[in-house]
C-alpha cells in the first residue's frame, strides 16, 4: 500500500506558503509551478521524499521559509534536496546584479549534485522551459522583458548550462522534453 504522507504534507506546506501569490506575468496561483514540478518528477520516480522536494523546491527561495523549518518538517533528504535547488542571495546583492553569478552558482551546483538532487531540479527547470517556450510562441522576444535578465542570450547560456548540469537524465523524457523546448526557444 502506498503510504503518501510525507508528500500529501509537503503539498498542504507548499500551497500554504505559496497562499495569495501569482506567477509572474501570469495571472494564476503561483502553486501552480511547484505542482507542475511535482508531476514531472512522478514521471521519473515515485520516491516520496524526491516528490515532496519537487513540490517544495521554491519555498526557502520565494517565501520567509528556511531550510531549517523545511528540514523540521520534512528530514534531512528533503531539506538537502531543497537546499540543492535554490538560489544563494547574499547582502545587499538585487536580484538583478546577481543574477549571472546565481545561475553559473546553479549551474554548478547542478552538475555536482547527486542524481537525486538532478531529478528534483529537472522538475523545476522543464516546468519553467514549458512556461518560456509557451510565452515565446505567444509574444516572442518581449517575454524577456518579464524577467530580472532582459538580454535572450543570457537565458540562452543559462538554460543551456542547466541542460549540460543535467545530462545525467538524458535517459528519461523530462529531459528530452527540456532540450527540445530549449532548442525551440534558442536555436543554434
Amino acid at each position: 500500500m502506498l503510504d503518501s504522507s510525507l508528500l500529501d504534507k509537503a503539498i498542504i506546506f507548499a500551497v500554504k506558503a505559496h497562499k495569495n501569490v501569482e506567477r509572474r506575468g501570469k495571472g494564476f496561483p503561483y502553486i501552480v509551478h511547484p505542482l507542475e514540478a511535482l508531476e514531472i518528477v512522478s514521471t521519473i520516480s515515485s520516491d516520496q521524499q524526491l516528490l515532496s522536494a519537487a513540490v517544495l523546491h521554491d519555498v526557502v527561495e520565494d517565501t520567509d521559509y528556511t531550510i531549517d523549518d523545511i528540514r523540521k518538517e520534512f528530514g534531512d533528504v528533503v531539506a538537502d534536496l531543497v537546499k540543492a535547488e535554490s538560489d544563494v542571495y547574499l547582502p545587499g546583492e538585487t536580484s538583478e546584479s546577481s543574477w549571472h553569478r546565481r545561475k553559473q552558482e546553479a549551474i554548478d551546483r547542478i552538475r555536482s549534485s547527486s542524481y537525486e538532487a538532478k531529478v528534483v531540479a529537472i522538475g523545476d527547470k522543464l516546468s519553467n522551459m514549458r512556461a518560456i517556450y509557451r510565452d515565446y510562441v505567444e509574444i516572442g522576444d518581449e517575454l524577456w522583458t518579464r524577467f530580472h535578465e532582459k538580454n535572450k542570450s543570457e537565458h540562452a547560456w543559462h538554460y543551456k548550462g542547466l541542460a549540460w548540469a543535467l545530462e545525467d537524465l538524458s535517459d528519461t523524457f523530462a529531459y528530452k522534453e527540456f532540450t527540445y523546448l530549449l532548442n525551440k526557444v534558442f536555436p543554434e
